[in-house]
């Protein structure tokens, strides 16, 4: 028989062991220096709960079979059932999902849901793919996530490449396994199903809401603002759209296909229009054209960053000019930019607490769903804006006690939530 070495464990990093992943622990440990926990609870929470990787078999178009692999990962259910969004990319991964969930689980604890955080997606690349051969991927997707997945136990939503028609799908393949209707099994889907209305808007107007509020804390007029969106879907366009609604002048956005700046500001609608008619920005007329990196470093006040993550580094931070950041991406600011700004005096509004308006409004449809009773559109933005400013306003108020970055006091106000509850219930057994 073949010898066999023995490999320590501890030698051998662990599967969702990623650049992204570590970031997300690098700021977790950082806050915790702060965050006086118990050290059982600081240890659990450095690791998802669960981490699922599936391979998804899908008859393509052609009559040929493709298989692609899909993730699913369980930050913390401590506090509730987990909730996260489901993304479709060709660099979705086990870590990338991993770092997802985590910051998931410390926002919905700052905006005080009971939630944990999740995260999942399939890697595709769902621009080569028809809308039956999503369909397909979607609902057997669907099926390998049938041992973990339930309105009482992990409730996914939208994510990037993934909309209201996606979680549809999901919904009626769950319901058609369990024998009933089950709506509150995902949120994000259409209003005809039990969908909320506002949902679709929530994150990008999320943003808004708390760059506005940032506004007045520090003395300014978002009216009086100039502003630069990286991203021009569904959390940048909505975004951009509130800015100019607010009176502040749009510089410059982006999409996919590249940017385009006026110094003069830029006409929200004949964007909107524009795109709507050729699918992206790429030829857009009556203004300059950047590139997504040069767009980032265009002289404004406030730079909204709505696109990926890990777009400001160590390498484009100290070019940036603006005097606010704020994150509607997830993770777009790696730990270094982080340095670079704080040591420039440039506040950063977090990922966790800046674009929390899509899970709030999701945890609203849930609620909804579950409770058959549903609220109107000016109800809910009115609750979203509660829930939002109450959140930045504890996160203020610590970070000016503790003289913190508002990063590491928006994870210190989550990770005692959720470290709380944690010690109030236990480790079993």
């Amino acid at each position: 028989m073949a010898r066999i070495d023995e490999i320590s464990v501890e030698e051998q990093p662990l599967e969702w062991d990623t650049p992204l992943f570590r970031t997300a622990v690098a700021q977790f440990e950082e806050a915790l220096t702060h965050a006086d926990v118990h050290a059982a609870a600081a240890e659990r929470l450095r690791y998802p709960e669960r981490a699922v990787m599936v391979s998804v078999p899908v008859r393509m178009d052609d009559g040929m079979w493709a298989v692609f692999p899909g993730y699913r990962v369980l930050h913390s259910s401590v506090l509730g059932p987990t909730k996260g969004g489901i993304r479709y990319d060709p660099h979705v991964s086990l870590g990338e999902c991993a770092a997802l969930a985590m910051w998931m689980t410390w926002k919905c604890a700052l905006l005080r849901l009971p939630y944990g955080g999740a995260k999942g997606g399939v890697r595709c690349n769902p621009r080569e793919l028809s809308l039956d051969e999503v369909q397909r991927l979607t609902r057997r997707y669907t099926i390998e996530l049938l041992p973990v997945i339930g309105p009482e136990r992990d409730i996914p939503a939208p994510d990037m490449a993934t909309n209201e028609q996606t979680m549809a799908w999901m919904m009626d393949t769950y319901s058609m396994q369990v024998g009933h209707a089950v709506p509150e099994v995902v949120t994000g889907k259409p209003i005809s199903i039990g969908g909320s209305v506002f949902r679709s808007e929530a994150t990008g107007a999320g943003v808004v809401m708390v760059t506005d509020r940032a506004c007045h804390r520090l003395g300014w007029n978002l009216a009086e603002q100039g502003c630069v969106v990286q991203g021009f879907g569904n959390v940048g366009g909505v975004a951009a759209r509130e800015l100019a609604a607010r009176g502040a002048k749009l510089l410059a956005v982006s999409d996919i296909s590249g940017g385009v700046y006026s110094p003069e500001g830029l006409d929200f609608e004949h964007l909107r229009d524009w795109v709507a008619q050729h699918g992206s920005l790429a030829d857009y007329v009556d203004a300059d054209h950047v590139s997504n990196s040069e767009l980032l470093e265009l002289p404004c006040d406030i730079l909204v960053l709505a696109a990926l993550e890990e777009q400001l580094t160590s390498e484009n931070t100290p070019r940036v000019q603006c005097k606010l950041v704020a994150e509607g991406a997830n993770g777009p600011t790696t730990i270094e930019a982080d340095e670079i700004l704080a040591e420039r005096g440039i506040p950063v509004l977090p990922d966790v607490l800046t674009n929390a308006g899509g899970v709030t409004v999701s945890y609203f449809e849930w609620v909804q769903d579950l409770g058959r009773l549903f609220w109107d559109r000016e109800e809910i933005r009115a609750k979203l804006a509660d829930k939002l400013h109450d959140a930045f306003d504890r996160v203020w108020l610590l970070a000016d006690q503790r003289q913190v970055t508002l990063r590491s006091a928006a994870l210190i106000v989550a990770i005692q939530e959720v470290a709380a509850a944690l010690d109030a219930r236990g480790i079993y057994p």
